[in-house]
């Protein structure tokens, strides 16, 4: 507006733009804000996801833990077998028991184990979220304050000893002689 011309001064704005350069506030990525543009894959719930029922494990959490399988578990060295009738029943029956008895016990207690979980998890997450985050820099504010006075205690009191005594020190001379 150096120039006071009347045409500069009708292009500047007195408040700035609703609709900022990188995006409106409520739709950081939409330079427009109209309720036509929002999507089904915009309003995507994380609650109502797809599992996916073929690999449970994506993050390979278990994989050194429970593949626990027949072989795993009893074997028979050269020279001691027993009847092959025998092996075949056994290695059947610890398979269908280990698998049945699984399919069992999470019919019975995964239910109420993922609550518990469900329960922990929403529990630990509001104390990191409201307790530990907001007192760590809590103190990391503080802190800073002590710091300022002990860098100046140190300063003060510290740094002039410290000259001295190396000042006094600084006039030592050491010779080491071998003798022979």
């Amino acid at each position: 507006m150096t120039g006071g011309n009347k045409n500069e001064e009708s292009e500047d704005f007195l408040y700035p733009s609703f609709i900022r350069e990188q995006g409106n506030i409520y739709k950081p990525k939409n330079k427009v804000m109209d309720n036509d543009s929002m999507k089904e894959k915009d309003a995507f719930d994380v609650h109502t996801k797809e599992i996916d029922l073929v690999n449970r494990d994506r993050k390979h959490l278990n994989d050194d833990v429970v593949k626990v399988d027949f072989e795993d578990v009893i074997a028979e060295p050269d020279g001691t077998n027993s009847f092959d009738g025998i092996w075949k029943a056994s290695f059947t029956t610890f398979t269908v028991t280990k698998y049945w008895c699984y399919r069992m016990l999470t019919a019975l207690v995964g239910i109420p184990l993922a609550l518990i979980w469900g329960i922990y998890f929403a529990i630990l997450s509001f104390i990191h979220i409201w307790v530990v985050v907001p007192c760590v820099k809590s103190y990391l504010i503080e802190i800073q304050c002590v710091s300022r006075v002990y860098s100046i205690c140190i300063h003060t009191f510290c740094d002039p000893l410290f000259e001295a005594i190396g000042k006094v020190f600084s006039s030592v001379r050491i010779s080491l002689s071998k003798e022979v």
